[in-house]
């Protein structure tokens, strides 16, 4: 699969996942699309460690589970990570 499959199986994911775990996420929905294309990659990564395989063809069922479950992971972590930063971010004197 190209690099632009890669870029529009991680915007479409993008989006599912922010359907799965809704949300007010920092960014909006631009931001969570293109953790999106992050989770594509680390979905092709997991799946090649797990199975042996990655992300090799845009309408493998296989190849978009994978995206979705990366880009789970990733917008499970910004969460984490963005949520901990606006709470303990912010001092009052």
């Amino acid at each position: 699969m190209g690099i632009i499959g890669w870029i529009v199986l991680g915007l479409i994911v993008g989006a599912i996942a922010k359907l799965i775990m809704p949300g007010k996420d920092p960014g909006g929905i631009i931001i969570t699309m293109l953790l999106g294309v992050v989770g594509a990659f680390l979905g092709g990564y997991i799946g090649k460690w797990i199975f042996g395989t990655g992300l090799n063809e845009f309408w493998s069922i296989r190849t978009w589970l994978l995206a979705i479950v990366g880009s789970l992971i990733v917008l499970g972590i910004y969460r984490v990570i963005v949520g901990r930063k606006a709470k303990g971010g912010t001092k009052e004197a």
